[in-house]
C-alpha cells in the first residue's frame, strides 16, 4: 500500500539517488520520501544500501547523482552540522573523558547556547530518558542500555527535526532491546520527531515502525505498514525475508485453486490465468494441524521445538518440509494432516530468473 502523498507533510525527499563505492553500486536510481512525525524503518540484508541511505540523509555521504530535499529545499551541498538532523550510532560514540552532562551538552556548547539554557536542556533530556541524577556519572559506569539512552538524550537536546538511528540496539541483550524499542516509540510520540531507523532485525521493524521500507541490492522492494509487509508481501524476496515462511512451486489450475505437491488447494488470490506457474507463500502460523486424512494433505512430523508460547514443527509432505507453528503439539514420528484456509494462501508471480531455491529441501 503506497503512502498518501501530501506535499506539506514531506520532510525528506530523496530523488533518483545513485551511489557507488569503486565499482560497487550501492544505490541505483533510489527515490524515497519521508513524512513528518513518521517512524520509518529501512530494513534489509547486509549490503543492501540502508546505512548508505541514512548517511546520505545525514550528509556524511554525497550521492553521485540525484537530489536530497529537506522541507522542499535541496541540501546536497549542506554539511552535516548545518542540517536539522542528528544520528545515533550502534556504538553510541560517547566521550569517555566527559561526564554524562558534558556529553549531552556537547552539541549545545558548539552552538554557543547560554549556560542556563544548556543546564535546563540537560535536565529535560535526562528526565525524558529516565536517567535523572546521572549528570556527574562517567559513561563507563553505565550499562549498555543506559549508554544508549544517553546517546539518544544527546541527540534530542539539539531539537532535530529528524533523528537517524543506525542499528542502535544491535549490541543489547534481548530483554533490554525490547525495553529500548518501547522507549524509542514513546519518545517519538512525545517529541513529534521523525525517526529514520536502520535495522536487519525483522521483528524490531514490525514492532516499532509506522512505515517499513524493504531494501535489497540498492533497490526498494516494498514500502508499507508492518501489517501490509507481513500479510501482503509484493514479491518472493519480501515474503521470504519477513518472518518465517513456507514457499513452494505451484501452478494455477482455476480462479479458485492452485496445485502444489500434486494436490489441489483452494485459494482466493485472483489475477492469474490457468496454467500460470507461481510461488505459493504460506505462513507457519496459518497452517492447522489435523488428524491424518482430515486435512488437505498428510505428512510426517519430523521435528518439534518448544518456543514458549507455541510449538514449531517440521512436517514433511511429499518431499517438502512445512514449518508449522501451533499451540497443539504432535510428537515427532507421528502422522498429521495439514489444513490451510484458502485466504491464507498467497500467490506470487515467479521472478524472471530461474535461480534455484532450496527452501527446507534436503
Amino acid at each position: 500500500m503506497e503512502k498518501t502523498l501530501i506535499q506539506n507533510d514531506i520532510l525528506i525527499d530523496l530523488k533518483h539517488i545513485t551511489k557507488s563505492f569503486g565499482s560497487h553500486m550501492v544505490l541505483d536510481d533510489f527515490s524515497l520520501y519521508i513524512r513528518k512525525n513518521e517512524f520509518v524503518t529501512l530494513l534489509g540484508p547486509s549490503g543492501c544500501g540502508k546505512t548508505t541511505t541514512l548517511r546520505i540523509i545525514a550528509g556524511f555521504e554525497t550521492p553521485d547523482t540525484g537530489e536530497v530535499f529537506f522541507e522542499g529545499k535541496n541540501i546536497n551541498s549542506l554539511p552535516p552540522e548545518k542540517r536539522e538532523i542528528n544520528t545515533v550510532f550502534q556504538k553510541y560514540s560517547l566521550f569517555t573523558h566527559m561526564t554524562i552532562a558534558e556529553n549531552i551538552a556537547f552539541g549545545l556548547k558548539i552552538r554557543k547556547k547560554p549556560k542556563a539554557y544548556i543546564e535546563e536542556k540537560i535536565k529535560y533530556a535526562l528526565e525524558l530518558v529516565g536517567l535523572t541524577g546521572f549528570e556527574d556519572r562517567c559513561p563507563e559506569t553505565l550499562s549498555g542500555g543506559q549508554q544508549q539512552r544517553i546517546a539518544i538524550a544527546r541527540a534530542i537536546v539539539n531539537e532535530p527535526k529528524i533523528l537517524l538511528l543506525d542499528e542502535p540496539l544491535g549490541a543489547l541483550d534481548l530483554k533490554l532491546r525490547q525495553s529500548m524499542q518501547l522507549e524509542l516509540m514513546r519518545l517519538k510520540n512525545e517529541l513529534g520527531i521523525t525517526f529514520v531507523y536502520v535495522t536487519h532485525d525483522q521483528e524490531e521493524a514490525l514492532t516499532m515502525s509506522d512505515t517499513i521500507v524493504i531494501m535489497n541490492q540498492g533497490y526498494i522492494q516494498q514500502i508499507g505498514t508492518p501489517e501490509d509487509i507481513y500479510n501482503e508481501p509484493e514479491n518472493a524476496f519480501v515474503a521470504d525475508f519477513i518472518g518465517d515462511v513456507n514457499m513452494l512451486d505451484g501452478k494455477v489450475i482455476s480462479k479458485s485453486a492452485v496445485e502444489m505437491l500434486g494436490t489441489s488447494f483452494p485459494c482466493t488470490d485472483e489475477g492469474f490465468e490457468a496454467g500460470t506457474k507461481v510461488d505459493v507463500v504460506i505462513r507457519p502460523e496459518d497452517i492447522v494441524l489435523t488428524n491424518p486424512g482430515e486435512g488437505t494433505i498428510d505428512g510426517l512430523v519430523e521435528e518439534v521445538i518448544f518456543k514458549g508460547v507455541h510449538y514449531q514443527m517440521k512436517v514433511r509432505c511429499r518431499g517438502y518440509a512445512f514449518f508449522v507453528c501451533s499451540t497443539v503439539c504432535r510428537e515427532a514420528g507421528s502422522k498429521a494432516g495439514l489444513q490451510i484456509d484458502p485466504f491464507n494462501i498467497r500467490l506470487m508471480p515467479k521472478p524472471q530468473s530461474d535461480d534455484e531455491r532450496a527452501v527446507h529441501e534436503e
